[in-house]
């Protein structure tokens, strides 16, 4: 699935919106997806507390908006802008790549109560092909 030029304008546009409140749709994302599927707990067994104020889920919630921020700024070269991401979780974090889609599916929920209003179908398909392609890219390295 490519992104046309107005997909890709549109979820520039989109997530201009989102950069001012990268804290609370990341942290909402991971607490949704720790809490609705509680099998991906595995790889953040090592935090003492999973509740939706933790510091570590408010702090690596915004550490992945922010990754998929810089995404949209390599939106037109996903493989080679996140070779090192890419790396990260298949070598050191192990992380499963199913993972990724369940969070962009957790990430798409999130911005979709927090931008109601901007969260057009338009921006939701085109923001939906975007996270896949994310997803895609960062699983470069597991095949």
């Amino acid at each position: 699935m490519s992104l046309s030029d107005k997909d890709k304008d549109t979820v520039r546009l989109f997530w201009s919106k989102v950069a001012g409140n990268t804290e609370a749709v990341g942290t909402n994302a991971l607490y949704r997806m720790l809490t609705v599927y509680p099998q991906t707990k595995t790889y953040f067994a090592h935090w003492k507390d999973l509740g939706p104020g933790s510091p570590n889920i408010r702090k690596h919630g915004k550490t992945v908006i922010n990754g998929i921020g810089a995404a949209v700024a390599k939106i037109d070269d996903l493989q080679k802008g996140l070779l090192t991401l890419s790396e990260l979780h298949a070598f050191q974090l192990r992380v499963d790549p199913t993972n990724f889609k369940i969070l962009n599916h957790c990430i798409l929920v999130v911005l979709a109560i927090t931008f109601p209003a901007e969260f057009t179908p338009e921006a939701h398909v085109a923001v939906d092909k975007f996270l896949a392609a994310v997803a895609l890219a960062l699983s470069d390295k597991y095949r």
